[in-house]
Order: structure tokens, then C-alpha cells, then sequence
């Protein structure tokens, strides 16, 4: 009997130090808050608990990556500039295919490298909830459905981050967002959505313009239909924010038609935009260095933000 009691001891203490460790978390330091004051919106029950683990079969210049995945209470993590603050702010949208979140390649790298510009760094972990929600339906033929959640994430926090904007020392007018991949295609949304709350109004975040002032597309993904039009779940207009977008044309994804067709998009509405294109890279580099010259493309995104601006020259 003291034998079982000692092993189920054991096996209970062993399971609560895992589920102690399943939420991510940000390193000591910086500020995490949740978006929102309760449940979130559009919200139902989870099968299970948020979880964090490397992904090490599917290695990213020779590292394996952090997946964030089953995320149904959302959070950002306020990463402080390094040096001279230049009182621009960048919101990251991590990519995933909306299943999970690539929270160190395509979050926390990046914010090294925009607070080491002097920009403030806000890391969005936003909803990827796994069953019963399911995206991947054709909702009507050469289309597909996409996930609200995220995109109601994103609005609040471009609402929170100018809500709070004098106590983070961030000039309201200098917020603009980065994402990769489908963190990429949430940038195109945020950048056409943003007149109007898909939530009702929670408090006076939701007051404050969801526009970006700028955007950066990493290989966006989810733009283009199968028949090579724009998905009309980004309607572009004039008042789409400039845009910076980088693609390697072997992307496995299609990434190719997706980046070209959102740059046509933005250029028949008369949108600045810069487009590099790169002949090697795949899908999912972020910014670790390899020997590919796509691998400095963040020296192209700092001259763009000096060009419009946002960083000084």
C-alpha cells in the first residue's frame, strides 16, 4: 500500500510540474497582460490545456522551434527598447496555419531585433484553439473560411498598445504591425479591418484606431484564392497602411502568388509599397542566419522604416 502511495505521489507531483509548465510564459522582465478582462470573445469549450513544446523534427536553420498551441486565453508581452527609444512600436503576429504559434522564431527573434532598433517590441500571443474549431471548410467554391478570434486579438491590442501609449513611452502615431506566414495574412487583415470592432466594445482600448501605421508581411499566406484572386477577406483600399513585404519564390506554400498577388492588390490602390523577392529562402526562415542572402532582409525592413519615418535616418 505505501508502495502505490508513494507512486501515485510521484505521478501526481510530476503531472502539476508539466501543467505548471504548458501556458507560455516570457522570460523575467517584461510585461504580459491578457487582452482581455474576461473570457474572450466567440469563445467555447476547450478539449484541452494551452501547451508549449520544441518542435525538433522540423528543424529552422539547424534549431528546433517553440510551438505554442491550444492558446485560448490570449495575452501580449511588452519587450522594452534597447538604446535610444525611438518611441515607434511594433506588434508581432507569430504564424502557425491559425493550429499553432511559432512563438520563438517568429516572435521572441523578433523582438531582439526591433528593440535593438529602439523599437518597442509587443508580441501577440493570439487564439489558435484546436477542436471543435476547424477553419479549414470551404465555405463557397475558390474560397475558404477564416478565424475571427485572431483577428478580434488583434484589434484589441492595437487598441491597448495606444491606450497605453504615454505610460510605454510610444508615440500613437508610430504603431505599426510585422507578421509571418499566417501572422502574415492577419497583418493584410488588420490593415483593411480596422474601422470597425468585430466585438462589441469592451472599454476605452476599444476607443483607440486599430490602423496600423505601417505593416510588414513576412510570406503571408491566405491572400490569394485558387483562382489567383485577392481573398476578399482583405479588401484593400487607399487607406491600407504602407506595406513591406518579403518572399522567397521557392516557398513550398505557394507563397509566390500569395505575396505577388497582395502586392498587385496594393499597387492598383495606389498603396506605397516594397516587395523583395528573393530566389531561395522556403517557407518559415524568420530572421536566423543561414548563408542565403535572403537571411538579412531585416537590413531592407530598417532602411524601409527610415524611409517612411518610423526609424531615424
Amino acid at each position: 500500500m505505501k508502495a502505490w502511495f508513494v507512486f501515485f505521489a510521484l505521478l501526481f507531483a510530476c503531472a502539476g510540474a508539466h501543467a505548471a509548465q504548458t501556458v507560455w510564459q516570457p522570460s523575467a522582465g517584461h510585461l504580459q497582460m491578457p487582452l482581455w478582462p474576461g473570457t474572450a470573445p466567440d469563445m467555447k469549450a476547450m478539449p484541452g490545456l494551452e501547451y508549449a513544446a520544441p518542435r525538433k523534427e522540423h528543424l529552422i536553420a539547424g534549431k528546433p522551434w517553440l510551438e505554442v498551441a491550444d492558446v485560448s486565453r490570449p495575452t501580449m508581452t511588452v519587450y522594452a527598447p534597447q538604446g535610444k527609444n525611438t518611441n515607434a512600436a511594433v506588434v508581432v503576429i507569430p504564424g502557425g496555419g491559425f493550429e499553432v504559434l511559432a512563438m520563438d522564431l517568429e516572435g521572441t527573434e523578433i523582438c531582439d531585433w526591433l528593440t535593438s532598433r529602439g523599437i518597442t517590441c509587443v508580441l501577440l500571443k493570439y487564439r489558435v484553439p484546436g477542436a471543435p474549431y476547424d477553419w479549414h471548410c470551404k465555405c463557397r467554391p475558390d474560397d475558404y473560411e477564416v478565424p475571427t478570434m485572431a483577428l478580434e486579438d488583434v484589434q484589441r491590442t492595437m487598441g491597448l498598445v495606444r491606450l497605453h501609449a504615454k505610460a510605454w513611452n510610444i508615440d500613437p502615431h508610430k504603431v505599426g504591425v510585422v507578421g509571418f506566414s499566417a501572422g502574415g495574412f492577419l497583418v493584410a487583415e488588420i490593415s483593411t479591418h480596422y474601422g470597425k470592432r468585430l466585438y462589441k466594445p469592451v472599454d476605452a482600448a476599444d476607443k483607440e484606431s486599430a490602423r496600423p501605421d505601417f505593416a510588414m508581411a513576412i510570406y503571408p499566406g491566405h491572400l490569394a484564392l485558387e483562382n489567383g484572386k485577392l481573398n476578399p477577406n482583405v479588401p484593400v483600399t487607399h487607406d491600407t497602411p504602407p506595406t513591406f513585404i518579403v518572399q522567397a519564390e521557392n516557398d513550398d506554400e505557394d507563397g509566390v502568388q500569395q505575396a505577388l498577388t497582395y502586392f498587385a492588390a496594393l499597387r492598383a490602390a495606389d498603396v506605397p509599397t516594397e516587395m523583395h523577392l528573393y530566389a531561395q529562402g522556403g517557407h518559415a526562415f524568420g530572421l536566423r542566419r543561414t548563408n542565403l542572402p535572403i537571411t538579412h532582409w531585416t537590413d531592407l525592413a530598417d532602411a524601409w522604416m527610415q524611409t517612411i519615418g518610423v526609424l531615424p535616418r
